[in-house]
């Protein structure tokens, strides 16, 4: 790869709300701020293992910082093995990134899913059966033509809209309305259908509101939001397959994710 390619690829790892953050005046050390930016991206996988860092002075050009502030940066992430430095070889990133699932009871995850729902204000936006994304129909292993059910939803309580929603089921029998689901938590719905949803997985992590989104929850572009990806799976033909696929962001100053977890002693 050349080295204009791998300035232009690393650029693109980072939001300009990122980039913007990085250039206010602080009283933070600039050298420091940038190594935390490079940090977490690094700690969360966004930079993948083994991957070539750019050069100092590529660096200084993407990030428009001095040579001397992005060696210092380097520096930290080499003191922390984050990064290896050889000579003649460049930088290049040692740590490996791995999610560490936590097991919790399903049953009182549903529970809490469905405590929400009734306990919060729902508007959808949409409720429609139609051709998923290729990333959705490969992770729900669907047919090129075939469809799902496109569900979208902002949910709010005392007037402030603190969550949005937007997920793809498959293995419904009946039509559904929008109606339907301003009455009833989805995981019911599911299970009026005999979809029973059997495991859940779910990733958290963090995303920027764009446009759409920060209109949907009325704050500003490029606010932090929790984001949440849940993938519910189901027993159909003899089989646990994977069934609903939800993308959800959620405002952090009016939800927090909360989980009770108590030693398992057996």
């Amino acid at each position: 790869m050349s080295q204009l390619s791998i300035t232009n690829t690393f650029a693109e790892l980072f939001n300009e709300i990122q980039l913007q953050n990085l250039q206010q005046d602080a009283p933070t050390p600039l050298y420091f701020r940038l190594y935390n930016l490079l940090k977490f991206a690094i700690l969360d996988g966004t930079i993948d293992n083994g991957a070539k860092m750019p050069t100092e002075q590529q660096l200084a050009e993407i990030f428009s910082v001095g040579r001397i502030t992005a060696k210092r940066a380097m520096d930290e992430l080499a003191a922390e093995h984050l990064i290896e430095r050889r000579r003649g070889k460049g930088s290049h990133v040692t740590y490996q990134y791995s999610p560490h699932p936590m097991k919790a009871p399903l049953i009182g995850m549903l529970q809490e899913i469905e405590s929400m729902a009734r306990h919060s204000d729902v508007k959808v936006l949409e409720c429609k059966d139609r051709k998923p994304p290729s990333y959705v129909r490969d992770i729900l292993e669907m047919d090129n033509d075939d469809k799902a059910l496109h569900l979208m939803r902002v949910r709010s309580r005392d007037g402030q809209p603190f969550g949005y929603f937007d997920s793809w089921t498959t293995g419904l029998t009946k039509p559904l309305k929008k109606l339907d689901f301003k009455k009833s938590p989805r995981f019911e719905i599911f299970s009026k259908q005999n979809l029973v949803i059997s495991h859940v997985t779910q990733t958290i992590g963090a995303a920027a509101a764009d446009e759409e989104m920060a209109r949907l929850l009325e704050t500003e572009t490029g606010t932090p939001l929790t984001s949440m990806i849940r993938h519910s799976f189901a027993m159909l033909g003899g089989r646990e397959r994977l069934v609903d696929y939800l993308h959800l962001c959620y405002h952090p100053e009016r939800f927090q994710y909360r989980w009770d977890l108590r030693l398992d002693n057996e």
